[in-house]
């Protein structure tokens, strides 16, 4: 590997992190609403939440292109108001990450929430408990395995993405080149040497944390089951 190859495993591991830590606090709390909501709305945010699923990921990122662009709309107030261009920069595929990454993070965290027995929440309150001590005392203890999965899935999500990055970011070495990116440059350039190294990397990866969850689960599974007494 050569020093662009490193640079964009680093901007791939920074990008990753950042995504996943802050996919986590905005979720939570919003996923924890959601699961208890009874509102009319929540089909419609749900289906909101879900859309980069189904959405191919050219089309989401022309999306983001269009709507940072710095000659029309958020793009141009953000950067005449506050100086920050999200295309072709780093803030730009950070933001396109959170989101095209929003199911991954927010799906089992919602599923986990609306999996608690409503007693929980009852015997909370006849004990004492104020709602913000249930939630960081009782719901958020409870539902770590699933914290786990997602952000080990919105982690490994954001490390694969190729479309939306490309563009919104327009793979820039050492600005927004990612792994996937590189490995693109690298087939195109018929250095398959090189094309190679960075394949088996993420093939090594994906497998890592495929088989990570899969153990997470029957650990939790066998937590969770009873043990029989005869």
């Amino acid at each position: 590997m050569n020093e662009g190859d490193l640079q964009a495993i680093f901007i791939t591991l920074k990008l990753a992190v950042l995504t996943t830590l802050a996919l986590l606090v905005i979720t939570i709390p919003c996923a924890y609403w959601l699961a208890r909501s009874k509102r009319a709305i929540k089909p419609f945010l749900e289906t909101l939440i879900t859309l980069p699923l189904v959405l191919p990921p050219t089309v989401l990122g022309y999306y983001f292109l269009v709507l940072f662009s710095p000659q029309q709309g958020i793009g141009l107030w953000l950067q005449q108001t506050l100086g920050v261009q999200l295309v072709f920069s780093f803030s730009g595929i950070l933001v396109a990450s959170m989101i095209y990454s929003l199911p991954f993070t927010f799906r089992p965290l919602q599923s986990a929430f609306e999996q608690l027995p409503d007693d929980l929440y009852s015997s909370a309150a006849l004990l004492g408990f104020k709602p913000w001590r249930q939630f960081l005392w009782l719901v958020l203890p409870m539902i770590k395995p699933a914290i786990y999965t997602a952000a080990t899935l919105s982690f490994a999500h954001t490390v694969g993405e190729f479309g939306v990055i490309l563009m919104i970011g327009g793979n820039i070495p050492g600005e927004t080149q990612v792994v996937s990116l590189a490995l693109f440059d690298h087939v195109e350039s018929f250095n398959l040497q090189a094309a190679n190294t960075l394949a088996g990397l993420m093939l090594v990866f994906s497998f890592a944390v495929v088989f990570t969850c899969q153990w997470w689960q029957r650990q939790t599974q066998r937590v969770s089951t009873p043990t029989r007494l005869f």
